[in-house]
């Protein structure tokens, strides 16, 4: 992969395979956001929407500690860039890869990914009451992830979750060692790369504008979006063609080498 810094603050290394990994990196700050740490972000964003996913991880020992109230360089927070809606709005792919203490803003930012990896170091916490910051999209998203009873219970608490609490409730997807967090999420990143990139887009549409609607409505809306992208009439010879190569890729990954 490719290095390259957006204002120190953020790095974006590019791959062959199509995945930008975007890591947050103030880590004596514990990656903390400040207005050009959130601009940085969002440029970033802006910068890897021609890759086929995109990873975005902290320097270690945090993945974000949320807004650095000390030193946030605004007196409003309203004035503070939308670092989380970049992520949310991205047109390409987004896992997180969370690597420590993902806290408040940071939180979001994983929110705001497909979905998340966590190191066995991760821990997640919704602080904003505690700092008396009324919540942003995390009322939103994370009931979406965990349920309305412990979402409650995170953001009315502020307490910590601990990766394995997280794998069991739904938040993460996965906990892996700490030095492996990275090589296994760029390995889904790359699945994920392999993909047709327009059926992938449509997909995240399709749970976009389905995931909240009663279930009758969701299937007509559903087939409303496959027919309109074109992908309901697949021919015969190409899902031939493409089950062969699936097959082979279950028998590979029987195997572990896929």
């Amino acid at each position: 992969m490719s290095e390259s810094p957006i204002e120190d603050r953020v790095l974006v290394d590019r791959g062959e395979d199509g995945v930008a990994l975007v890591t947050l990196s103030r880590p004596a700050a514990r990656n903390a956001i400040d207005v050009e740490m959130a601009r940085a972000l969002i440029e970033a964003m802006e910068t890897c929407q021609d890759a086929r996913c995109i990873v975005i991880t902290g320097a270690d020992p945090a993945f974000c500690a949320g807004l650095d109230l000390r030193d946030l360089g605004t007196d409003k927070l309203a004035e503070l860039p939308p670092f989380v809606h970049a992520v949310a709005v991205s047109e390409v792919p987004t896992i997180a890869a969370v690597n420590g203490a993902a806290v408040t803003g940071g939180f979001e930012i994983a929110l705001a990914c497909d979905f998340i990896v966590a190191s066995d170091r991760a821990r997640f916490a919704d602080t904003h009451v505690r700092v008396g910051v009324y919540p942003g999209p995390v009322l939103v998203e994370l009931p979406r992830r965990v349920g309305m009873a412990m979402a409650r219970e995170m953001s009315m608490t502020g307490n910590f979750v601990q990766a394995e609490t997280a794998l069991r409730i739904g938040l993460a997807n996965h906990v892996v060692p700490h030095d492996e967090l990275l090589t296994f999420t760029l390995a889904l990143a790359g699945a994920i790369a392999e993909q047709d990139p327009a059926m992938i887009a449509t997909m995240r549409r399709d749970w976009n504008e389905t995931g909240a609607l009663p279930i009758d409505e969701a299937h007509r809306r559903h087939q409303e979006i496959a027919d309109r992208s074109g992908f309901s009439g697949v021919g015969s010879d190409t899902l031939r063609a493409n089950m062969t190569a699936v097959v082979e890729r279950a028998h590979r990954q029987q195997l572990g080498d896929d």
